[in-house]
Order: structure tokens, then sequence, then C-alpha cells
């Protein structure tokens, strides 16, 4: 795998956890897949991965 920022083959997935507030409520996911790069220590989520968190989050 290559990161997408530095070019680096160092990156590595890590989960995350993150919040978003919609309206008055609160959404927590916990568990996603994000890539992290040791060498330029940027981390970022992939488009699918991000497709997903749209999909998810207006059915809670």
């Amino acid at each position: 795998m290559t990161c997408d920022i530095c070019g680096k083959d160092s990156p590595k997935i890590r989960y995350v956890t993150r919040s978003y507030e919609k309206q008055e409520r609160l959404i927590v996911i916990e568990n996603i897949p994000a890539i992290y790069c040791s060498q330029c220590k940027e981390s970022y989520l992939t488009a699918d991965t991000l497709h997903e968190l749209e999909w998810i989050k207006p059915k809670r």
C-alpha cells in the first residue's frame, strides 16, 4: 500500500472512532478503518469508507 499524500510505502490501517452531530443528536461510529502513514504522520479515510459513513449516518 502506498500513502496517497507522500507516496511512501509505509501506511498502515488503524481503527478510529468518529463523532458526528446531526441536529441536536450525537452519532458515534467506532472501528472505522483509517489509513495512517508513519512517514508523513497523516491519516485519512478512503473513498469507500467515506461512502459507507454517508450511508450509515442517516440511518441512526
